[in-house]
């Protein structure tokens, strides 16, 4: 396999079996940027999933989710969104105010969310990634690889939902 794709790293995986049909710098660590909320997206729709929330849950916008910059949906502290609402922002518009909200809602605090992302990640055999925020916004110790990015993507797609929400 002579073929070389014009990017820092890829891989393509099977999506039933996960096996990989090309890599090329699979294993690097990069900045995943938005990439980073399909695992923010995977942990909120298993906790719909379980009943832990629910869709049409209302959530209250915080000083520190209206604070966030990049892209967003320009929320007003104390303004309330359905939980549904702020997955499809999220989804949709790459909500980075949107990610903190939905975390601070199921987890109590980003921290704690932000540490179960990592759980997951284990839990998914990433072993080539480490997350520091529900976003991707830019910061120290925040990083994956094309592999692992492919394994939470293959995970994330098992929830039917999303695939309407990335084609629209």
């Amino acid at each position: 396999g002579g073929m070389k794709i014009n990017a820092k790293a890829a891989v393509l995986i099977d999506g039933n079996s996960g096996r990989v049909l090309f890599a090329q710098n699979a294993k690097k660590h990069l900045p995943p940027a938005s990439v980073t909320k399909v695992m923010t997206l995977l942990l909120l729709l298993d906790a719909c999933d379980k009943g832990k929330i629910a869709t049409y849950d209302k959530v209250t916008i915080s000083e520190n989710a209206a604070s966030m910059g990049g892209s967003q949906m320009y929320m007003e502290v104390g303004e309330a969104h359905t939980v549904e609402e702020l997955l499809k922002g999220v989804a949709m518009a790459s909500a980075n105010d949107g990610c903190v909200a939905l975390a601070e809602y199921v987890a109590g605090s980003e921290e704690i969310f932000v540490e179960r992302m990592n759980q997951r990640a284990e839990e998914l055999g990433m072993r080539d990634s480490h997350f520091s925020n529900t976003n991707g916004l830019p910061v120290a110790d925040h990083y994956s690889s094309a592999y692992d990015i492919a394994l939470m993507s293959k995970e994330l797609y098992k929830h039917e939902e999303t695939h309407q929400w990335f084609t629209t």
